[in-house]
């Protein structure tokens, strides 16, 4: 038809011959708000250090602003960069590295994948959020997350220096297998129907899976890839949009954090934390309430340890950081679309960590 459209369309129904009108988006305000104030408190660290008659709480929430970004820069950054690469990864090669889902293998390989990853928690939900859109199951995702974010290997060096090797590999191997645990049920549960699958992961039946060894196909990845500025430049800028809903919670969990540094001294729940079983619910409910990245989390986890003499104590506050982070459980849900998925990985993650917190603090 030459002409689809009458002269005067109705307003009530888009017109055939119109443009496309793209939805205004609203402001990301939880984004920008978060993100102006830990600006202005960084800044103000930097300019108003040493100032007398500043109120000590202001005086902690800006130092801790300061101390997490320079401790974090580094990870989030190392982050961005992975997304990028991984959007530019063919899906067959992340999928050959990874296994296949719904296996018990695919879920071991994603779990010494995310302990490999030198991430801090937060940078490495970025990296697993895009996996997840590069057809990860649902198992492979969670056991991904769950054994990664504080037993990378920089983290891992500083832990041994500070609890010494024995409990350092201890709790690496526990998070691994709480990790793999947690991964076969979540794929369980998805065989069950009683959480949805990954939509990422449909593929044609009648393509062949990719049965080419990792180690070629890498190579002439890297030999035929794009090391131009422009190439180089639009591989951070997609990274940085793709970070951007991780970012939002991340900027919200550092000043909720540094907050209830602010009004709630460290040594009160210190001195909480024994070997005990209220000590060592206290720990749960203080990794809940206290949103730090993994690189906050892994020195007061030692302190645990050391001044509380309570191994397990230290070993739920780095767990239980993870599985009841909101940070986490609301990337999970704006990555998955559900909120069920989302809710289950407390559900499933924390019963197996409080089990294993009361075992270590009876050794």
């Amino acid at each position: 038809m030459s002409n689809c459209c009458p002269p005067e369309p109705e307003k009530t129904m888009p017109s055939c011959c119109e443009p496309e009108k793209k939805t205004k988006q609203r402001p990301d305000f939880l984004l920008w708000i978060s993100g102006t104030l830990v600006l202005l408190s960084y800044l103000g660290n930097v300019f108003l250090a040493g100032q007398p008659n500043l109120p000590d709480w202001l005086v902690i929430i800006t130092s801790g602003i300061y101390e997490l970004i320079n401790t974090m820069w580094w990870g989030l950054a190392m982050a961005v960069v992975f997304v990028g690469l991984l959007d530019r990864i063919p899906r067959d090669l992340v999928m050959s590295a990874l296994g296949e889902g719904g296996t018990v293998k695919g879920i071991v390989r994603a779990t010494f994948a995310g302990v490999l990853l030198d991430l801090c928690s937060h940078g490495i939900l970025m990296v697993g959020t895009k996996l997840y859109e590069r057809g990860a199951s649902l198992g492979q995702l969670m056991a991904f997350l769950i054994a990664s974010p504080w037993n990378s290997l920089s983290l891992t060096i500083i832990l041994i220096t500070l609890i010494g090797w024995g409990w350092t590999l201890s709790f690496v191997a526990l998070s691994m297998a709480i990790g793999i645990v947690t991964g076969v049920i979540f794929d369980g549960l998805v065989k069950a129907e009683v959480l949805p699958a990954n939509p990422n992961a449909a593929v044609d039946q009648n393509t062949p899976p990719n049965t080419q060894k990792i180690t070629p196909q890498i190579v002439a990845l890297i030999k035929q890839a794009d090391y131009s500025p422009k190439a180089i430049g639009n591989l951070l800028w997609d990274g940085l949009k793709d970070s951007r809903m991780v970012f939002r919670w991340l900027l919200f969990g550092l000043v909720l954090a540094t907050a209830i540094r602010a009004f709630v001294p460290m040594d009160t729940y210190q001195t909480l934390f024994g070997p005990t079983v209220a000590g060592l619910f206290l720990t749960l409910i203080a990794a809940t309430i206290i949103e730090v990245c993994s690189e906050g989390s892994t020195p007061i986890a030692a302190d645990i340890l050391t001044r509380a003499a309570a191994p397990g104590n230290g070993f739920t506050f780095l767990m239980a950081g993870v599985a009841t982070d909101y940070t986490e459980v609301m990337v999970i849900r704006d990555t998955t679309k559900s909120w069920k998925i989302a809710l289950f990985l407390p559900l499933l993650t924390l019963p197996q960590v409080l089990l294993v917190g009361y075992l270590l603090n009876q050794v």
